[in-house]
């Protein structure tokens, strides 16, 4: 952390906080008194409240509008329903400026569904409990009412919740849009964040009277020192995260920290990434904001990710074992001893792991750490350079997936030396280290396997944790499946 601050424009409120209060209050043990998990418990509450509001609003409607002697079990369908269909529609997001009335539309539309799948199952499933057309109407419109009165009472608690316990949060960006928003923050502590730093290059703006000095980070390194001291669960970007001084760097770290990334622009702001429907409504005093979900903050997600990797891999190394033991008989017969090959890699936020691979090269042959090997390479034997070619050299990683090392989707580890040299040189290639490393990925789907342009392969696989999904997984395993005895180096 350098010793310069810069000033914030600022009210009464704004000066009321001193520098004092910026580290977290500690336990008598001397630890931080916030701890990892009670930052995730206070991230699932937050969707856990709205959850209890959108699966109840259904069943006091049915209460209400159709008779007692319906199936409750319709009930059960249409509460679990309505909760899928607005995870689905992106309506459990966090957003800054949450309102119930600018859901409505959405809100209206998906109860309509709703009622009127209800009412053409029932028609056909079960006549003696069917509904006409105004028992629809009268339905959806209660529905709608009730989980748009139940959501702005979640919201309205939230708010004052903020004000009451606002957390840690910095700025990243320079000038006046850094200064501004930071004084939005302090001014409007509804907001629930309370700026402790800004991040980017020193600057020395003139400061006003009642200024509010903040410490100025210009470092990966004074940024992760400062979200530990100060438990920062927020980082405000005024600019696109590529844009900032040592983007990728600093985005590795936040992600190890798991903090929650916002950007905020100005409306009409260039260069800003198009917005989901979601985001468009949600704004910090004015500005356009939209968390940036890159991929990796899905806990529920990645941890079904990570169960089917578990599940996929052992259900591999068992129906893979008699070809894993003719390559290995192979492998030993024609190359002598030593079947398997083990080589440092690289996986997720840059944390080291040995890999395992068929060896491919003769006996007398070492495969380099700073050596960058293609399929042509000449000390390949016959055997090696048929396993590379039809990937069948990769099937001991699935003991990888197994251990947790890696996935079977992801971008593909390299070697420690390539990683540092890629990352100099390739905008971009640090930050796909954000995901969990795999067996094949989005690139190597597309042709981008051994020797082919590293800048290509950054791209497909920063788009690939942009953009991604268990579907997006599922399709990627079968394009591999599909392609796996195709020629090409890897």
């Amino acid at each position: 952390m350098t010793m310069e601050s810069a000033p914030v424009p600022g009210t009464a409120q704004a000066t009321a906080v001193q520098t004092h209060t910026v580290h977290p209050p500690r336990r008598s043990d001397g630890r931080p008194g916030v701890r990892p998990g009670v930052r995730r418990a206070r991230r699932c509450g937050r969707v856990a409240q709205l959850v209890c509001v959108d699966a109840l609003a259904p069943v006091v409607t049915f209460a209400l509008v159709v008779p007692a002697s319906w199936p409750w079990a319709v009930v059960a369908v249409q509460a679990l329903a309505q909760v899928l269909f607005f995870a689905r529609r992106g309506l459990y997001r966090m957003r800054l400026s949450p309102s119930a009335l600018s859901d409505l539309p959405a809100l209206l539309g998906l109860a309509l569904l709703q009622w009127y799948v209800t009412m053409e199952v029932l028609d056909v499933w079960a006549p003696q409990h069917a509904i006409g057309w105004t028992v629809l109407v009268y339905g959806a419109g209660a529905q709608t009412a009730l989980t748009c009165a139940g959501r702005a009472a979640v919201h309205r608690a939230r708010r004052r919740a903020a004000v009451r316990r606002p957390s840690s949060a910095l700025v990243a960006g320079q000038g006046p849009a850094a200064r501004q928003v930071t004084s939005a923050l302090f001014k409007h502590p509804e907001y629930g964040m309370r700026p402790v730093g800004l991040v980017g290059p020193d600057e020395d703006p003139a400061a006003g009277s009642g200024a509010l000095p903040l410490p100025v980070l210009g470092t990966p390194q004074d940024v992760g020192r400062a979200v530990v001291q100060n438990s920062v669960r927020d980082v405000v970007f005024t600019a696109p995260p590529e844009s900032v001084p040592d983007g990728a760097a600093l985005l590795a770290v936040l992600a190890e920290h798991g903090c929650r990334l916002w950007l905020v622009t100005a409306p009409g702001a260039a260069a800003v990434p198009p917005r989901g429907a979601a985001d468009r409504a949600d704004h910090l005093w004015g500005f356009d904001a939209r968390l940036l979900d890159d991929g990796t903050r899905r806990p529920f997600g990645h941890g079904v990710k990570r169960a089917t990797d578990a599940v996929l891999a052992a259900t591999g190394l068992l129906l893979a074992a008699p070809v894993l033991a003719v390559c290995a008989l192979a492998v030993r017969l024609s190359d002598g001893p030593g079947v398997l090959f083990r080589q440092e890699r690289v996986g997720r936020h840059g944390r080291p792991f040995v890999l395992l691979k068929f060896r491919t090269l003769r006996a007398d042959a070492q495969e380099s750490a700073t050596r960058w090997n293609v399929a042509s390479d000449g000390r390949m034997s016959r055997v090696g350079r048929t396993l590379r070619r039809t990937s069948l050299d990769e099937l001991p990683q699935l003991w990888n997936v197994l251990r947790g090392d890696m996935s079977m989707v992801g971008p593909r580890p390299e070697r420690p030396f390539f990683v540092a040299q890629f990352s100099r040189t390739h905008p971009g290639y640090q930050a796909r280290h954000r995901m969990p490393v795999g067996i094949t990925g989005l690139a190597q789907v597309n042709g981008l396997r051994g020797d082919t342009s590293i800048e290509e392969r950054a791209r497909f696989d920063n788009r690939y944790i942009e953009t991604w999904s268990l579907w997006q997984d599922a399709c990627v395993l079968a394009r591999t499946a599909g392609s796996v005895f195709r020629l090409g180096g890897s």
